[in-house]
C-alpha cells in the first residue's frame, strides 16, 4: 500500500496519475452508458463532471455528445492532463467536497468512479449538494456497487466504501431527487441515475 499524505484530497490518485492514465487510456468501459445518459439531456446541456480525471474516456464521450462540460478533480496532475486533452473545457483542480461547483447550476452531473472513494458522510453530503446544483428536471449519474461493502482500491490501496442501493435511494430521495433506475455497464460497474 502506498504511503500517502494524510491530507491528500485526491485519495492517492495524484501520486499514481501516470499509472491511472495509462490504464484508463486503454479502456472504453462506461462510455456507452454515459453516452446513453447524455442523450437524455437537452441539446448543449451544461454538465458537471465530478472526478473528471484526465478526461479519457468519459469526458471525451460527453463532449462528443455535445454537452457543455465543466470538469472537477482533486489531482493537479490529472487536471493538467485533462486541460491538454480537452483545452476548450473549463476545468478546476479542487476536491469535490470543497468546490463551489463553478458557482452555477447544471442540467446534469456525472460522477463515474468517484463516490466510493469518499467517506460515507462525504457521499451523503455530496448527494445533497449535487441535488441543489441541478436545474429542475436535471439528471445525476454516479457509480458505486449495489451492495453495501468496503474494499481496498486496486491502484491506491485506500479503503473504498459503497453505501449500497437501499441507502443510496434513501439519501437521493432525502435530497429531493427521484432514483430513476440502476444498471450495470459492460465492466460490471453499477450505476445510478437520479432526477430532480
Amino acid at each position: 500500500m502506498p504511503h500517502l499524505p494524510p491530507t491528500d484530497p485526491s485519495n492517492g490518485y495524484d501520486a499514481l496519475s501516470a499509472e491511472f492514465i495509462a490504464a484508463r487510456d486503454r479502456s472504453t468501459i462506461g462510455v456507452a452508458s454515459v453516452r446513453a445518459w447524455a442523450r437524455t439531456l437537452p441539446p448543449g446541456a451544461a454538465v458537471l463532471e465530478l472526478g473528471c480525471g484526465h478526461g479519457v474516456p468519459i469526458s471525451e464521450a460527453l463532449v462528443d455528445e455535445g454537452v457543455t462540460l465543466f470538469g472537477l478533480d482533486a489531482s493537479p496532475r490529472m487536471i493538467a492532463a485533462f486541460r491538454t486533452r480537452l483545452p476548450g473545457v473549463e476545468a478546476v483542480c479542487s476536491p469535490v467536497e470543497d468546490s463551489d461547483f463553478f458557482g452555477r447550476t447544471f442540467d446534469g452531473v456525472v460522477a463515474w468512479g468517484l463516490f466510493f472513494l469518499l467517506s460515507p458522510a462525504a457521499q451523503e453530503t455530496l448527494i445533497h449538494r449535487v441535488a441543489a446544483s441541478l436545474h429542475p428536471g436535471g439528471s445525476f449519474l454516479f457509480t458505486s456497487p449495489g451492495q453495501r461493502c468496503e474494499w481496498q482500491d486496486v491502484l491506491t490501496g485506500q479503503v473504498s466504501v459503497s453505501l449500497g442501493s437501499e441507502a443510496y435511494r434513501r439519501v437521493v430521495e432525502a435530497a429531493g431527487l427521484a432514483l430513476a433506475y440502476e444498471a450495470n455497464d459492460e465492466g460490471e460497474n453499477h450505476y445510478y441515475v437520479a432526477r430532480r
